[in-house]
């Protein structure tokens, strides 16, 4: 018995639908986001923009001296001047470049850190993964912010110091959530046919297990951003993070926290300017966690 063909039409619309890729997939998604994700995408998309042309926005040099201190809003300088002259629009756009762009190198040197050790330690188990577990334990016993203070103090505040400080004690966090997350993977049929197939420990967690566990790890990054970002602007406003002449949020807040008592609320932008970006994130992290849930809005 011959089996007929398919009509020449199916394998057409077969094709087409092949031909979809990956960024018209996103695309679609983004059109359909809800109103909160498209807004936390707008905001993050002006702050990588004016992080990236900061030099080219900001009206005058990072460090410049333009005039006396505490000088009020007005046409010459729209957001006044700090505590030792400096334009207050220019630090703040220059603060988006240092706070934002530490930040998010921390965030990955902590992922790659925090997330190889946590695959290690979920796929070769035994005494490995006893002896990693415990060290994060014990740094996970003390404050994370105390425990930066503390060895910011011993080591100095460079932003390598507060790169590699900031970025060790948050990876202890991803560790534990990859490891979680790889200890369901690592049991799978698939895992153990790659073993038996003798494939190495690089091919198998690449391959196999970091496909597995990317959307809850790629939630987990805009999360830990927002936490990195937060931990940042908390030492420099104690004075133990980015040092000045670099301009950073944190210390802006700081430098004209004396503005408040005479009823002038300039310090109140570099907080916003933070409390936005961290709401921001934090909506593409809601949005995302429901696209990878599985989960469908009710009509």
């Amino acid at each position: 018995m011959t089996i007929p063909a398919p009509p020449v039409e199916n394998l057409a619309n077969a094709a087409d639908t092949l031909q979809i890729t990956r960024a018209q997939r996103i695309l679609r998604g983004l059109w359909t986001a809800p109103l909160s994700a498209k807004l936390g995408l707008l905001i993050i998309v002006v702050y990588v923009f004016v992080a990236l042309f900061a030099p080219w926005i900001a009206p005058f040099g990072e460090s410049e001296i333009v005039g006396k201190k505490y000088l009020p809003w007005g046409e010459e300088y729209f957001l006044g001047t700090d505590n030792l002259g400096r334009d207050m629009l220019t630090r703040l756009v220059y603060g988006a470049r240092n706070t934002v762009g530490i930040a998010l190198v921390t965030t990955v040197y902590a992922f790659i850190l925090g997330g190889t050790l946590g695959i290690i330690a979920a796929v070769l188990g035994g005494w490995v993964d006893q002896l990693l577990s415990r060290m994060v334990d014990v740094l996970m016993a003390i404050p994370a912010l105390i425990f930066a203070m503390l060895l910011l103090s011993i080591f100095g505040t460079s932003v390598l110091s507060l790169i590699l400080i900031i970025g060790l004690l948050d990876a202890t966090r991803i560790f534990r959530i990859t490891r979680a997350v790889s200890l369901n993977v690592v049991v799978m049929d698939f895992v153990e046919a790659a073993r038996l197939r003798g494939e190495k420990l690089a091919w198998i967690t690449l391959r196999e297990i970091l496909p597995s566990i990317s959307a809850p790890l790629a939630a987990e990054f805009g999360i830990r951003f927002c936490f990195v970002f937060l931990t940042i602007s908390a030492l420099s406003f104690l004075g133990l993070g980015i040092q000045p002449p670099t301009a950073d949020w944190g210390s802006m807040v700081r430098d004209t926290a004396d503005l408040i008592t005479f009823e002038d609320y300039t310090p109140l932008i570099p907080a916003a300017a933070i409390a936005v970006l961290t709401i921001g994130v934090n909506f593409v992290v809601d949005w995302f966690l429901h696209q990878t849930s599985g989960l469908k809005d009710e009509l």
